[in-house]
Order: C-alpha cells, then structure tokens, then sequence
C-alpha cells in the first residue's frame, strides 16, 4: 500500500527543490525532453510522485539518474515548475538515502553542519602536522600516504556501501531477475557511461559542457594516477613533472570556467546553485590550482621555506576526500554510471 506524505515536498526544498507544487501535470516536461520515451517519462512521473510524497517509489527508482538537466524542461514549463532543478533535488535525496552513514543528508540540508564539517577536517590536518613538528619532508611523505589510504578509505568504507545500498533499493527489493551474463555484459556499459556519460549528448546544445566535463573527469583522473601512483611531487622524471603542469593546469581552467558559468547564471543549469554545487566546482578548482603551484615551488626549491603552502594544499584534499568526495556532489557520476547499469538488468529482465 503506497503511503502519501504531503510534508516530502517541504523537506524536499532543503535539497534545492524550487516551485514544486506549480506543476499542474501538463506533461510538457516529458514532450520535450529527448531523454524520455515510453519506458522513461521523466520528469513528470517524478514530479507527481514528489508532489504526493510517494518516497518508497522514488527511492526505489533510476528515472532522477537518466536526467541530465539539460534544462529544456525548466525553460519551456509553462507553470515555471523548475522540472529540471527538482530532478537535482531528488538526485541529491537518493543520495542521502543510499548513505549509510547519513552525512549526505546532513550536509545536503544544513549549511552549518557543511561549515563545522570543512573546520574540522583544517583543524584535524593542522593537527596531523603540529604533531609532526611541523618539518616539510616529514609533512610531504605523510601527505603522498594520506592520499593513497584516503582513496582506499572513502572507497570501501563509503562508497561500495553506498552502491550495494543502491543495489539493493533498485534491483533487489524490486525483484528484478535479470540473467547473469547480463551482468557480466552490462559491465562495458557500466565504464563507458562512468567515463563519457555519453547519454548526455543526445540533449540539445550540450556538446561543449559534455566535452567539458569529460576533460575534467579525465584531467582529474590522470591528475589522481600522477600524484598517488607516479609520486610526481618528488620525482626526477621531466615527463612526468610537465605531465602534472598541464593536467593540474587544465582541470583548474575548466572548473574555472563551470564557477563563471554559476556567476553568471547564463544557462538553465547555472541558475539555481545548491551550497553542494559551490563547494564542489570551488574546491575541485582549488585543488588543480594549489597543485600546480606546489608543483612550481618544488621545483624551485622553494617549498621548504613556504610549508604553509603546501598545507594549504593538503587542507583541500583532505576536506574533498573526506567530505565531497564520499558526501557531496562527487558521488553523481559514480551514482548515474551504475542507475544506468541497473538500468539495463532492469530492461534485460523483462
């Protein structure tokens, strides 16, 4: 038996959720959106499911991972329901619903808790290197470990939990059986979106934020090999060095031109801006440009001198890996790669 909850949609705005209840079910939302066909009438099945605060049956769905708010929706309602900005909304509250540790909620809903959140994680790391006498080799090798033990942290603490969470609301409780070689083929697609999210090219005017994106993803990633994996703070190799130059300097461009956009609200997408959203085009920018610019002090053996710099540095990573990363708007991609996997079991079981 479905239980309607008409306060969902009050505690729904604490996710970014704009003029919900505006929406009259017209169902232009879904005419429009060149993501949505006959299996996927999104956003408007999400729109009246939010509306009557049918909870169990958004939870237990994919649709929010399918969008991609490309804004054409939001532009055209004739109600100016903001269809777009509540699909984020509900992506932001599946989030905090597959968290078992429940700080996404926290953090999606509470600025305050978001701020003592960062505070402390600067003071645990000025901490980490009071204790360590605050000596520059000795603070630099504890940083290269951090990063590798935090990556493997967040990630099978966190995330994988996340995604069996995930598994579970989606698949499992839903009784979807689809054939085990589904899973192994799925497997492809399952990298593929993670790595291109190429469904985003079939909406409209959206090549060059796709190919933004995708330079960032792969920015960042080369930018995470080379730093934990190559160790190219202290290496010798002059490929490797240029190699971290260009990356960091190409992810904090981009990221750059995504905290412009947000500035300046010129898109759809950019006009409604979540804290989550600041935080991470912010920080993601802090941590290409303090990355670059320990780079450059290393290399001109300035670095001791300036350990404050580097520290700087570390307070960034620290505060993205333990916050945004497991918490914040990171998990997204991670979260859509494997909707559209299970979206596929969901398709090959039928």
């Amino acid at each position: 038996m479905l239980k309607i909850n008409p306060e969902f949609v009050d505690g729904l705005e604490k996710f970014g959720a704009v003029d919900i209840n505006a929406c009259y079910n017209c169902g232009n939302c879904t005419a429009i959106c060149p993501l949505s066909d006959g299996d996927n009438s999104f956003p408007r099945k999400m729109l009246r499911y939010s509306v009557l605060g049918l909870e169990n049956k958004i939870e237990d769905s994919l649709d929010p991972w399918l969008c991609y708010y490309c804004g054409e929706c939001s532009e055209t309602c004739p109600r100016e329901a903001n269809p777009g900005e509540l699909m984020m909304s509900l992506r932001r509250w599946l989030i905090s619903k597959y968290d078992w540790t429940g700080l996404s909620g926290l953090f999606y809903s509470s600025v305050p808790a978001l701020i003592i959140g960062f505070v402390l994680v600067a003071i645990l790391m000025i901490g980490i290197c009071f204790t360590k006498h605050f000596n520059t080799e000795t603070i630099m090798d504890f940083g290269h470990h951090f990063e590798k033990y935090l990556i493997l942290a967040v990630a099978s603490l966190i995330l994988i939990p996340n995604i069996i969470r995930m598994f579970w609301f989606t698949i499992l409780k839903e009784k979807i059986k689809a054939p085990l070689v589904s899973y192994i083929k799925g497997i492809w697609e399952l990298i593929l979106h993670m790595f291109t999210q190429k469904n985003s090219l079939k909406c409209e005017n959206n090549t060059f934020r796709w190919l933004e994106h995708l330079l960032i993803v792969f920015g960042y990633l080369l930018l995470l090999f080379t730093t934990v994996f190559l160790n190219w703070f202290s290496t010798e190799n002059t490929f490797i060095i240029w190699f971290g130059y260009i990356v960091g300097g190409l992810v904090f461009i981009f990221t750059f031109d995504f905290i412009l956009g947000r500035i300046k609200k010129n898109k759809e997408i950019n006009k409604f801006s979540h804290p989550s959203d600041w935080l991470f085009v912010i920080w993601l920018f802090l941590l290409g440009f303090t990355g670059f610019i320990v780079r450059i002090f290393i290399d001109t053996d300035l670095i001791s001198n300036n350990l404050w710099l580097y520290m700087i540095h570390l307070i960034v990573i620290a505060q993205w890996g333990i916050l945004i990363v497991p918490f914040g708007k990171w998990p997204h991609f991670l979260y859509r790669s494997f909707a559209m996997y299970f979206k596929k079991l969901e398709e090959d079981s039928k």
